[in-house]
C-alpha cells in the first residue's frame, strides 16, 4: 500500500462510526504482593494493594474503537449491581463512546476478577449468567440496535457466549444490518459458526477455528483448509484468523489467502488483544480500507497492545510509529500524522510548542534550544527542513545527513515528541496547520522577525526566544572538520 493510502486510512479513523453489539462485562484487576503460602492450603496468600476496573468484552471493543479515534456506539446488557455501576463509570470516561446499556434485572453483570501478584495472574473468578435473554430484554436491545444502524458505518458483533448474542438475536441483528447495507464483523465464540451466516467478515482465533472445523489449524495450510470449510457453508465472505505469535491470516471465499506475521516485539499481556484487532479492523474498513490494508493495521495494533501490561488500548499515532517499513518511516514525519497527534494532545488539555530548523549535525546549541522549547509546554513538535529545502538555504554541499536520518536522531531525544519534515523554505504553512500554543526560536531573532509569530500571537499564544550557546553552529563544525581533513 502507498504512503497516501495508509495516511488516508489513518486520517479517516476520526470519521468512522462503529456500532458494537454484544456481551459487555467489567474486567477487574486486583493487584498485590505474594510473600508466603497459606498454612491452610497449598495456595499463595496475596496482600491486596489496589484494584482497577476496565470495560471488557464488547465494551473493550468499543473502548478500542474510541482509542483509535473513531466514534463507538455500544449496545449490551447489564444487571442491577455494583459491577454495572462501575462499568457505566468507566465507559463515561471514554470520549467518543456512546453506551446504550439495557438493564436485565434477572441476571448479573458479567464480572471477571483477575488477581495479579508481581505481574503474574494467580487466579481469575467469573460472576456471570450464560442464559439467553428474556423476550422483553431481547426486544429492547434489538430495537436499540436497529435505531443505531442508520448513523453507523459498520457493525461489530462481539460474542463472548454470555447469552446476549443467542441464535435468534444474532440472526435478527445480521438481517437488519444487511438490510441497512452495513458490513458486519463477528468475533465468534460459538463452537458452530452457522448462527453467524450472512456476516461479511468472521474473526475467529486459531482455537475457535479448530473447534468449528474439527481439525488442527496450526500451519498456514491447515488454517486455510479450516477456513475454506467455513466459507463453503456460505457463512461469510472472508475469514480473518488471529493466530497469536504466528500473526493473522486472511482467507477469502475465492480461495486466496494472505498470511501476516505478528508485529509484536515483546509480549506482556494477551488479554484483550483480540478486541483491539477487531476494533482496528472495523475502523479500517469503515475508513475505506480493503481487507488486506485493514488486517495489516489490525495486526500492527494487536502487536502494540500485547506489549502493554493490563487491558490497554492503541491509538492511530502508535500504529504509525510502529510500522517499520520505508513507507511508514516517511509517514511518521508527515504533517497529516503529526496533526492527528496534536489533535489528541489538545483533547487531553496539553499545550504544544513548536520550533524548527535544519538540525544537520546536532550540537550543544541545538540541544539547548530543544530543551528550552520543551520547558515551555507539555509537548514539542519540531519542524525539519527537507533535503531540498536545506540545499536551497545552505548550498549544494548540504545537508550532510538526509532528512530521514536527521528526523530519526531528533525523535530519539527526550525533549522531542514529534517531527514534521517540510519542503518550503520557511515553516509558516506548517505553523498555520499545527497552530502551536508556543513558538520558540533562538535569541538571535526578534519576536517581529520570527516566521509565524503573528499567527501564534493572533491565537493567544506566545513567542519565546531561547538563550543561545556561544560559538555553536553546524557551519562552523563542518568547516572545522574540513580543516582537519586538509591538514
Amino acid at each position: 500500500m502507498s504512503d497516501s493510502d495508509l495516511l488516508g486510512i489513518l486520517e479517516s479513523f476520526s470519521r468512522a462510526r462503529v456500532l458494537v453489539f454484544g456481551d459487555v462485562m467489567l474486567d477487574r484487576f486486583i493487584y498485590g504482593s505474594v510473600e508466603r503460602m497459606s498454612p491452610e492450603a497449598p495456595v499463595p496468600v496475596m496482600s491486596v494493594e489496589r484494584t482497577s476496573d476496565l470495560p471488557g468484552g464488547a465494551a473493550n471493543v468499543a473502548r478500542n474503537v474510541a482509542g483509535l479515534g473513531g466514534h463507538a456506539v455500544l449496545i449490551g446488557v447489564v444487571g442491577v449491581d455494583e459491577a454495572a455501576d462501575k462499568l457505566r463509570e468507566r465507559l463515561a470516561e471514554v470520549p467518543s463512546l456512546e453506551a446504550q446499556l439495557v438493564v436485565d434485572t434477572g441476571r448479573p453483570t458479567t464480572l471477571k476478577s483477575r488477581y495479579i501478584g508481581e505481574r503474574q495472574q494467580i487466579l481469575r473468578t467469573d460472576s456471570e449468567s450464560r442464559e439467553s435473554l428474556s423476550g422483553a430484554v431481547t426486544a429492547a436491545v434489538l430495537a436499540q440496535f436497529r435505531a443505531a444502524l442508520a448513523e453507523t458505518d459498520i457493525v461489530v458483533l462481539s460474542d463472548y457466549a454470555k447469552g446476549v448474542l443467542c441464535d435468534g438475536v444474532v440472526a435478527e441483528a445480521i438481517a437488519a444490518a444487511r438490510a441497512a447495507g452495513k458490513q458486519i464483523l463477528v468475533d465468534p465464540k460459538s463452537r458452530s459458526f452457522l448462527k453467524y451466516k450472512g456476516t461479511t467478515v468472521l474473526t475467529p482465533n486459531r482455537h475457535e477455528l479448530q473447534g468449528a472445523c474439527g481439525h488442527e489449524c496450526s500451519t498456514d495450510e491447515q488454517v486455510v483448509a479450516g477456513a475454506l470449510e467455513i466459507l463453503s457453508q456460505g457463512i461469510c465472505s472472508t475469514l480473518v484468523v488471529t493466530r497469536g505469535k504466528d500473526g493473522m491470516s486472511i482467507v477469502r471465499a475465492d480461495g486466496t489467502a494472505t498470511h501476516m506475521k505478528t508485529q509484536a516485539s515483546e509480549v506482556y499481556e494477551v488479554t484483550g488483544a483480540g478486541d483491539t484487532a477487531v476494533a482496528a479492523l472495523a475502523v479500517g474498513l469503515a475508513g475505506g480500507a480493503d481487507i488486506g490494508e485493514a488486517v495489516h493495521l489490525a495486526n500492527t495494533a494487536a502487536g502494540i497492545v500485547v506489549g502493554k501490561f493490563g487491558i490497554a488500548t492503541v491509538t492511530a499515532g502508535e500504529i504509525v510509529a510502529q510500522l517499520d517499513d520505508a513507507h511508514a518511516s516517511r509517514m511518521r514525519f508527515a504533517l497529516n500524522a503529526v496533526q492527528g497527534m496534536v489533535h489528541r494532545w489538545r483533547q487531553l488539555g496539553l499545550r504544544v510548542a513548536f520550533t524548527n530548523g535544519c538540525f544537520d549535525l546536532l550540537h550543544p546549541g541545538h540541544i539547548s534550544l530543544l530543551n528550552q522549547a520543551k520547558q515551555t509546554a507539555d509537548r514539542l513538535v519540531v519542524g525539519l527542513n527537507s533535503d531540498l529545502s536545506v540545499r536551497r538555504l545552505k548550498g549544494p554541499g548540504r545537508p550532510v545527513q538526509s532528512a530521514m536520518a536527521r528526523a530519526m536522531v531528533l525523535t530519539s531525544l527526550k525533549a522531542v515528541d514529534a517531527v514534521v519534515i517540510f519542503e518550503e523554505d520557511t515553516p509558516r504553512q506548517l505553523i498555520a496547520a499545527l497552530q502551536p500554543d508556543v513558538l520558540v526560536k533562538g535569541a538571535d531573532y526578534t519576536v517581529e522577525s520570527v516566521v509565524g509569530a503573528d499567527l501564534v500571537l493572533a491565537r493567544g499564544g506566545k513567542v519565546v526566544l531561547a538563550d543561545l550557546v556561544p560559538s555553536q553552529s553546524t557551519t562552523n563544525t563542518i568547516q572545522r572538520i574540513a580543516g582537519v581533513g586538509k591538514a
